[in-house]
């Protein structure tokens, strides 16, 4: 339990990068982060691949397939959707949307998977959800008061960046929990094999999504500014090394960290430890904007905090 509790802290701090990526490369649009990502992700993939190829040998066509749905799903169209949310709507509406991820996995994971991982009692487990959904609310009242005095002209791009963000979380909504599915039926198998796994199979979705960035570019239909130089854009040093880092640590470690963690708690719990990725993205934008946070944030904080502490204090039952 504590090991798994650690390593699900390690992967909200990794993965807690990702949100400030389009913040930091604003002129980049989401595709060319997402394939930027996901082109370094498979990269790092293929030397690791060598340390596990007994590993990877054992996989077969649907463990393949699965891996495939996975980083498809899970990673790709969800870095898709986020990255395009907060370039459409900031920062904040995009991560009140995502912050939610914890209460519906948990939900979802408590229906679903009752008979495998045992029932979380819902009177004892509400308490939980409570806390960590005013925490959320807590630490993004700021924000949200702020969107609500946007004119009129942005209220579209608000609104195309929370329909994203609510098909974001749509994706890791079903990510985790179909995941652990994999990994729990799998328990001989090697959680960090099963991330460069998913790794591989990202190389070819990656680099498809540049060959198509590229396509329409040159059929007239552009994704990009038309003084975009392709294929590495006005800041090539700063996407390069953005992209590497993120691919390197959100990624494959982010995943390594994530996958260590679905074999050692019940997946209701897991579910609820993605708080940490909230907490993590919130305290980076925080400095990324050089700002404290405010009395009101460091509050939610702590109810986040006190959500997840009597969370893991519960015991399911069995069916």
């Amino acid at each position: 339990m504590f090991a798994g509790v650690l390593f699900a802290l390690a992967a909200g701090l990794l993965w807690g990068l990702v949100f400030v990526a389009p913040l930091m490369l604003p002129e980049y649009p989401a595709a060319m982060l997402a394939a930027g990502r996901y082109l370094a992700f498979g990269l790092i993939a293929l030397p690791l691949a060598l340390m596990d190829r007994r590993e990877l040998r054992a996989l077969g066509r649907a463990d393949w397939l699965e891996a495939f749905k996975l980083s498809a799903i899970g990673n790709f169209i969800y870095y898709l959707c986020l990255a395009a949310a907060i370039q459409r709507a900031g920062g904040p509406l995009p991560t009140v949307v995502i912050g939610t991820l914890p209460v519906v996995i948990a939900i979802s994971s408590n229906i679903r998977d009752h008979a495998r991982d045992g029932r979380l009692p819902w009177l004892r487990l509400l308490p939980s959800l409570a806390l960590i959904a005013a925490g959320i609310a807590c630490v993004n009242q700021v924000e949200l008061a702020a969107l609500a005095g946007s004119s009129a002209g942005d209220m579209r791009r608000y609104a195309q960046g929370a329909g994203l963000a609510v098909v974001a979380v749509a994706c890791w909504t079903w990510y985790p929990i179909r995941n652990a599915d994999w990994l729990r039926a799998h328990a001989e198998r090697s959680p960090r094999a099963w991330a460069t796994a998913q790794g591989l199979v990202t190389l070819p979705m990656a680099l498809l999504a540049f060959a198509l960035i590229a396509l329409l570019q040159a059929m007239g239909l552009p994704l990009l500014e038309s003084d975009f130089t392709l294929p590495l854009g006005p800041r090539p040093w700063a996407y390069m090394g953005l992209m590497l880092a993120v691919g390197l640590f959100a990624s494959w470690i982010g995943t390594l960290c994530w996958n260590e963690a679905s074999q050692r708690l019940p997946t209701t719990l897991v579910g609820q430890l993605i708080v940490f990725e909230t907490l993590s993205a919130l305290a980076y934008a925080f400095v990324l904007r050089g700002q404290a946070p405010q009395a009101l944030t460091l509050a939610g904080i702590v109810l986040l905090v006190a959500g997840v502490i009597w969370a893991l204090r519960i015991r399911p039952s069995r069916a």
